[in-house]
């Protein structure tokens, strides 16, 4: 799948999702002391939206939950999408343009 359609695929599923979650927000050091105490969570990727807001995907291979945290400029983070059965990709697949 070319990048530019898994970017919007992703973005569909995202504002898909984050219609039906209630946003939660607090400061980004408490966020990420929940993830990664309660959760087991840890960053697996992160990247800048175009209004600077910080997107980060957190999961836990162990126990397969995921969350997606945006943090704005101000340090506050809000949990945008969360779910289970996270799966990592193998190297190889990961890699932009290698065939899925």
């Amino acid at each position: 799948m070319p990048k530019r359609t898994l970017t919007a695929a992703f973005a569909i599923a995202l504002v898909a999702t984050s219609a039906n979650a209630q946003s939660m927000c607090a400061t980004r050091d408490t966020m990420v002391g929940q993830l990664s105490s309660k959760y087991g969570e840890s960053p697996q990727g992160s990247g800048l939206n175009s209004t600077t807001k910080m997107l980060e995907i957190w999961a836990s291979p162990a126990t397969g939950t995921w969350t997606i945290l945006v943090t704005d400029p101000n340090g506050t983070s809000c949990i945008m999408a969360a779910g289970k059965d996270w799966y990592n990709f193998p190297a190889e697949i990961a890699k932009v343009g290698a065939p899925a």
